[in-house]
């Protein structure tokens, strides 16, 4: 078996030899020609019906080539047998929910998560009914008509993490699905430990570079194959520039997430001790909760970090006007630093009680930490705390 590192670099390129390429190509047909009829039949059948590939791709919002060589190499990662990808995060959450109804209509989530996903589960825009429960009340809290089990670790933006092999031992039966956005495969294989879905902003981490929009779930095929029909018939599927776009990125990934989380490392031990800081929150500083989990459930502490700026929103807004090297701006994952403020950005949509009690407060921000020079990241972040 390949190490992660060469899969990152190899993945999804298999047939590029028989293809005669060495650069991934890329498909932009909206539509492919059908000479046979009787074959053409027989692949949009398979498509619909949620077949991973076909005889003839048909059309676009079917089945696109370049999306699919993608989809490949990210399951590699991943260490799942498929992978389905959409046009955004929240339309990949969205899906395996929509998906998930069939089995019920209960939902039980785990905060914190990213502040749209909280707003689209309380909703209930997607005909269910969330419960929001601790990790230790999952068990009692489970009902005949649950579907699935949300979790998102580490969480947004309190970077807590979450046991997932005990989250799937309370859950029983029920699928567990884990956002891994801010792990990314590099630090965290939530398949490996019974999570059935195992979602990604792709946006973020594996894109890497802020210049696409995807979302990507990782499965069983048994479960891949409702979700490409949902895909089929809602038309969410990613498009092919986007597709290529996180392809030519994955091979970068495990050099950007070391490089980064090496300057997160020092970036977080210099804030702890600067004196217009309140609280640091990474895991590799043993502040946030299950941190005992870096070193077995993840591989490493992350790159993110959040702290509390002394003197609350006044602060935290004056911070964000004053750095000039981060980029103050919500997305994470991106090569260079990005930082922003949950409370009044990412988790405004949730109601204030919610916020305190999940420890979004007015003066957290939190720290996207790029692959920069990190002396210049304390430069700047030195002088606008300062």
């Amino acid at each position: 078996m390949r190490r992660f590192q060469t899969t990152a670099v190899h993945a999804g390129r298999e047939d590029f030899t028989e293809l005669g390429v060495h650069a991934p190509p890329m498909d932009l047909s909206t539509t492919y020609p059908v000479r046979d009829l009787a074959e053409g039949g027989e692949s949009f059948s398979a498509l619909v019906g949620g077949q991973a590939e076909a005889a003839n791709p048909i059309y676009a919002r079917l089945h696109n080539p370049t999306v699919a060589r993608t989809e490949r190499a990210i399951a590699a990662l991943e260490g799942t047998q498929a992978c389905v990808a959409y046009g955004s995060g929240m339309a990949t959450l969205t899906a395996v929910l929509m998906a998930r109804q069939a089995h019920g209509r209960h939902v039980l989530v785990v905060r914190p998560l990213y502040g749209t996903s909280d707003h689209l589960l309380a909703s209930g825009m997607c005909g269910l009914e969330a419960e929001f429960v601790h990790p230790e009340d999952i068990a009692a809290r489970r009902r005949d008509d649950t579907a699935l089990v949300v979790i998102e670790t580490p969480g947004n933006p309190t970077l807590d993490l979450v046991d997932i092999r005990a989250v799937v031992d309370a859950a029983g039966d029920v699928p567990v699905l884990v956002d891994s956005t801010f792990a990314t495969p590099v630090l965290q294989n939530p398949a490996n430990l019974g999570a059935r879905y195992v979602l990604h902003s792709a946006t973020k981490f594996l894109g890497g570079h802020g210049d696409v929009i995807a979302g990507v779930v990782c499965c069983a095929e048994e479960d891949a194959a409702p979700l490409r029909t949902m895909r089929a018939a809602t038309g969410a599927l990613l498009h092919p520039m986007a597709a290529f776009l996180l392809h030519r990125g994955l091979p970068t990934l495990p050099l950007r997430v070391e490089r980064a989380q090496a300057n997160a490392k020092e970036l977080a031990r210099r804030l702890q001790g600067h004196p217009a800081v309140a609280a640091v929150y990474y895991p590799g500083l043993g502040t946030v909760r299950n941190a005992e989990l870096v070193g077995t459930q993840m591989c490493g502490p992350g790159t993110l970090i959040s702290f509390e700026a002394r003197g609350g929103h006044d602060a935290a807004a004056a911070l964000m006007s004053k750095v000039k090297l981060m980029t103050p701006a919500v997305s994470l994952g991106s090569v260079d630093t990005l930082i922003q403020h949950p409370a009044g950005l990412t988790h405004r949509m949730l109601d204030e009680a919610t916020r305190k009690s999940t420890g979004i407060t007015e003066g957290l921000l939190r720290l996207s930490v790029g692959i920069e020079d990190v002396e210049d990241l304390w430069e700047d972040l030195d002088a606008a705390l300062g």
